[in-house]
């Protein structure tokens, strides 16, 4: 099921499908080189799902997009419902049939994730959200991670993956870090590569490890601890419960 509250104009969609089409190119030439390190995140994921989620139990992907690496990595394992939000409809197009393969029960909101889970109510037992929380500004992270603490009702594991400073380091200096990696990317044309640069100037606000950890403890968690850094350090994963 997708539950919608966002319809495109039909003046714009032709531009929208295209600039879509566009990012999900350059999106698949990230996973499928591995540019990111999506392979050992998802892996490190399944490994937390099948070492400690309940069996079975029900999974909240945040800025899920088209779902391809979160349904694969949940094959196989005791998932029993699956919610997906995103705010592009043509992604959650995409996650409804890559979803299809799980046999679970599948609800897919289009909405923005923030507003979705200040109103949450079905009750989860992890909640998943990859490089999208680093999107929102300090007062606007901390207030999801209050949110994602409500939608475990008290248990369960809220994890996340996300952009990672140095400590001591400033938003400059990490995006310089992020430019030196050009040569590990050539898999990406240059316009590709300035796109995404672009992106990160405009829209990427990251944290330390401590303050990532610090936000999730004031938001209630009784625990943080990073279990993953992407060898090229730019980004971590950490995992938060009660």
């Amino acid at each position: 099921m997708i539950e919608s509250q966002h319809v495109a104009g039909s003046g714009t969609e032709d531009a929208a499908q295209a600039m879509f089409n566009r990012q999900l190119e350059t999106y698949r030439k990230i996973t499928r080189e591995n540019l990111m390190y999506h392979r050992e995140v998802y892996g490190i994921l399944r490994e937390v799902l099948i070492a400690e989620a309940p069996a079975p139990f029900r999974f909240l992907d945040i800025a899920c997009g088209d779902a391809s690496a979160s349904a694969a990595m949940l094959q196989g394992t005791s998932i029993a419902h699956y919610h997906g939000i995103d705010l592009s409809a043509l992604s959650l197009e995409l996650a409804s049939e890559t979803l299809r393969s799980l046999p679970c029960r599948v609800d897919l909101h289009c909405r923005d994730f923030a507003e979705a889970l200040e109103n949450w109510a079905a009750s989860v037992d992890i909640v998943w959200i990859g490089m999208s929380l680093h999107h929102l500004q300090s007062t606007g992270k901390q207030r999801l991670m209050v949110d994602a603490r409500s939608a475990l009702r008290g248990s369960g594991i809220f994890l996340i993956w996300e952009p990672t400073y140095f400590e001591g380091e400033d938003r400059a200096a990490w995006l310089d870090r992020f430019s030196t990696l050009r040569p590990q990317w050539a898999a990406l044309s240059d316009d590709e590569f300035a796109e995404m640069e672009d992106h990160m100037l405009a829209a990427d606000f990251p944290e330390t490890a401590e303050g990532w950890k610090t936000m999730g403890l004031q938001a209630g968690f009784g625990h943080a601890a990073e279990v993953f850094t992407m060898p090229n350090r730019m980004g971590r994963v950490f995992k938060f419960w009660h």
